[in-house]
């Protein structure tokens, strides 16, 4: 059976080389798919490159920028496909979310549908934010938590294992936020499906190169999302 990280990158040239180099050292057994957004930096140049040195790595090159949301739901259409697939793994490519991690990931799933790497477990932390960042994540996690009954404390972690068995009971169409409201609404929707969720604590560090991608938008939909995802059927 397959264990599957799945990886959307855009413009994360510097970052992804070494991280699925430190990956497949935590994890030699492991896939990989990068999901690259066509980067102007052209990140899938470096990946088709590292392919040849690592056979379970997988690129999966996408037309155009379209948003986390779009990068993940292709991914996960293209892995699902594979019926010895049995988890699957997301994950950033700028290193806030360690390798070291996956192991004890895929170790809950013997017990749980989904394992969240989490900031907001006992014992979970974050480095190298801003006061105001650290506020606005911990209280905007504590209103979603709030308004739809997720009983997890991190629900934008985008550090999240999965059993495949559990993904095929939703239906990815359903899935229409984009952002850090994706996270939350896939989490959702696994868990209003029956999935058992836990988390997991693991130390989150600020991005190491480029520049982070929260704006202003992200915020004002990180507010209205969780009213929208109360209100689906599923």
């Amino acid at each position: 059976m397959k264990n599957v990280v799945i990886i959307p990158t855009y413009n994360e040239r510097k970052n992804i080389v070494p991280l699925i180099e430190e990956i497949f050292s935590t994890a030699p057994d492991i896939h990989i798919m990068v999901v690259d957004d066509n980067s102007p930096d052209k990140t899938y140049e470096a990946v088709r490159e590292l392919s040849r040195r690592f056979p379970g790595l997988t690129l999966l090159l996408r037309e155009k920028k379209e948003g986390l949301r779009k990068a993940y739901v292709q991914a996960f259409e293209n892995v699902l496909r594979d019926s010895e697939v049995e988890h699957i793994i997301m994950m950033d490519a700028d290193f806030s979310h360690s390798p070291k991690y996956i192991p004890k990931l895929l170790e809950t799933l013997k017990y749980f549908d989904v394992a969240v790497g989490s900031r907001y477990a006992l014992d979970g932390s974050i480095e190298g934010w801003e006061t105001w960042r650290r506020f606005l994540s911990r209280y905007g996690n504590r209103y979603a938590r709030w308004v739809i009954g997720l009983p997890v404390r991190d629900c934008t972690s985008g550090f999240n294992a999965m059993r495949a068995v559990a993904f095929r009971k939703i239906n990815l169409d359903d899935l229409d936020m984009s952002g850090y409201a994706f996270l939350i609404e896939l989490k959702y929707l696994l868990w209003k499906s029956g999935a058992r969720i836990t988390e997991v604590p693991i130390l989150f560090k600020n991005r190491t190169e480029g520049k982070s991608k929260i704006s202003r938008h992200i915020i004002k939909e990180g507010l209205l999302a969780p009213w929208h995802i109360r209100r689906k059927k599923v």
